[in-house]
């Protein structure tokens, strides 16, 4: 609900200040005054396209902020904890309009864009009229509207989460079939290169051992010259290492006995003797097991270069082949699992759809009653309010396949025909400014019950109407003020009289500049402002006694 609405520096409005109370508040005053210029402040605090022709001459710049409490509106309040702008459940907007620069705007002393202002002000308020944010108008709130009136919004959400779930599922598939031809050409890779990979049979340690196999057979020749050698110093030259240890151990066995101390030496040298034999057996057998066949050389050679040729080919090193071989056959399994899933998936998505289908048929035929009572609702509203002959109803057009989403399965469209004889037409195409504010009045007291705006603003809903028909309309706004803040700027005193308090607007002029005021009438003050709409400029006893019994009747 609108709390308050101040306004500095906007047209003729110097500074204003405007507190607001639930219930039915009536705007009147002399034509010209400034009661619209409230109507375009609340719209440009709530995103209207800001005019810099609006600032007030002198001024640099034009400020507008409304408080509104939030605690009755849900779907407002889990907007701004969704956008991280919540403070409890007050909401404060401010907007400043500058001549030189651009419009900013705040929410809750954040920074917010023009389009978050609209966002959230299709959530708070209404206007209806001649002016913007006329949320009939719009496709979605028309058939949000109508869900909201028959109630069922729970099966329109269940119906909508049916066909995102379908959704998903028809997009996922999509993903996998586009990318079937590709696929099959993967498979057909894949399956060769595992063939190719895995008749190669070997091992990381396997390619290392053929690596050092390799090196082995093609230095043999080498290996044997030098073991050989190394036999003949160690054990069967003339004189051989271990000939001449023996020789020097002999010898210091003899002086060990003269001293002692040679006895260590003797020892280390008894003990080198020995390694030197073993030395020289183990050179004798590996000697024995060299065997210099060119034909084994030749194989490994080969298979050598067919582990080389393979690791060049998919630019890898070779020890990483069994590795790459892994891999492959991990992906070929998923490919080849792939049709499984296909069809799973394609199964899946199917049972989605008829959920969904279901799910929407029983929505379609409650939308479908749901648009009768309605219609019939709204039909009756228009003929008190001056439209008689007048018919209000609700187009629900089956969707081609393609165009069907979550919303449902049909295109839902308010349509009237403000004058007998005429056929209905889109609700926006109304012509009439006036009979466009009567039919919105007409479906919002129709809906009251399950609408979600809590502030309605109605511009002047009174034109082209008077007498009887200007009491019913009165009567309406009163008894939508009963479940919602109703704010109407009207200029029929039948209208005014109806509301649950009463503001002024007037203009004076001070030091050659013009100025708006706005002031809260009491009991007294609205009989006279009353009787000012009556009888004019000239007030009579008579015209007071007529203002005072018509608030008597309303109240």
């Amino acid at each position: 609900m609108l709390t308050q609405l101040q306004v500095r520096d906007l047209a003729i409005v110097s500074q204003l200040e405007l507190d607001c109370r639930p219930g039915m508040t009536a705007l009147t005053g002399e034509t010209g005054a400034g009661k619209s210029i409230l109507i375009d402040a609340l719209g440009l605090v709530l995103g209207d396209k800001a005019d810099m022709s609006l600032i007030r001459s002198g001024a640099e710049r034009a400020e507008i902020l409304c408080e509104i409490d939030v605690g009755a509106a849900p779907a407002a309040r889990d907007w701004l904890v969704g956008q991280g702008l919540d403070d409890d459940d007050l909401c404060v907007i401010r907007r400043l309009i500058v001549r030189e620069g651009r419009s900013r705007a705040f929410i809750n002393g954040r920074t917010a864009s023009g389009a978050q202002l609209r966002d959230l002000g299709d959530l708070l308020v209404d206007i209806h009229g001649q002016h913007a944010h006329q949320s009939l108008l719009r496709a979605n709130a028309q058939r949000d509207l109508l869900d909201a009136y028959g109630g069922h919004v729970d099966r329109a959400a269940s119906t909508a989460a049916a066909f995102r779930a379908y959704r998903t599922l028809d997009q996922r598939l999509s993903e996998l079939e586009s990318a079937s031809q590709d696929r099959a050409a993967r498979l057909d890779l894949l399956r060769f290169q595992v063939q190719e990979l895995g008749a190669l049979g070997m091992s990381t340690d396997d390619i290392e051992q053929l690596d050092q196999e390799q090196r082995r057979l093609s230095h043999l020749g080498r290996l044997q010259e030098t073991a050989g050698r190394a036999v003949q110093l160690l054990s069967e030259g003339e004189p051989s290492i271990a000939d001449q240890l023996r020789i020097a151990t002999s010898d210091l066995e003899e002086m060990a006995a003269i001293d002692p101390g040679l006895a260590e030496s003797r020892d280390l040298l008894e003990t080198a003797a020995i390694h030197i034999g073993e030395a020289a057996t183990g050179l004798r057998h590996y000697l024995d097991g060299l065997e210099l066949d060119p034909s084994a050389l030749q194989d490994v050679e080969a298979r050598v270069a067919q582990v080389h040729d393979l690791a060049r080919k998919h630019r890898v090193f070779p020890v990483q082949l069994p590795e790459l071989l892994a891999q492959r056959q991990a992906e070929l399994q998923t490919l080849e699992q792939a049709d499984i899933a296909l069809d799973d998936l394609r199964e899946r998505r199917a049972a989605a759809w008829q959920v969904f289908v279901g799910q929407a048929e029983h929505l379609t035929r409650d939308r479908q009653a749901a648009a009768e009572r309605l219609a019939e609702t709204v039909t009756e509203a228009m003929q008190q309010l001056g439209m008689a002959g007048g018919r209000f109803s609700i187009q629900i057009e089956p969707l081609a396949q393609d165009r069907i989403g979550a919303s449902g399965l049909e295109r839902i469209e308010f349509l009237v025909s403000a004058n007998p004889g005429q056929p209905v037409q889109p609700l926006a195409k109304v012509a009439s400014g006036g009979e466009l504010s009567r039919i919105s009045l007409a479906i919002q007291v129709a809906t009251s019950e399950c609408g979600s705006v809590p502030t309605l603003v109605f511009d002047e809903v009174d034109v082209g109407i008077g007498g009887g028909v200007a009491e019913i309309v009165g009567r309406l706004l009163r008894r939508l003020g009963e479940s919602r803040q109703v704010l109407c700027v009207t200029h029929l005193p039948q209208v005014a009289a109806q509301a649950h308090q009463q503001l002024r607007v007037r203009k004076e002029a001070i030091d050659g500049q013009t100025y708006t005021r706005i002031e809260p009438l009491d009991d007294h003050a609205r009989v006279d402002e009353i009787a000012r709409m009556l009888g004019g400029t000239e007030i009579t006893a008579k015209t007071r006694d007529h203002a005072s019994e018509m608030l008597g009747w309303a109240q």
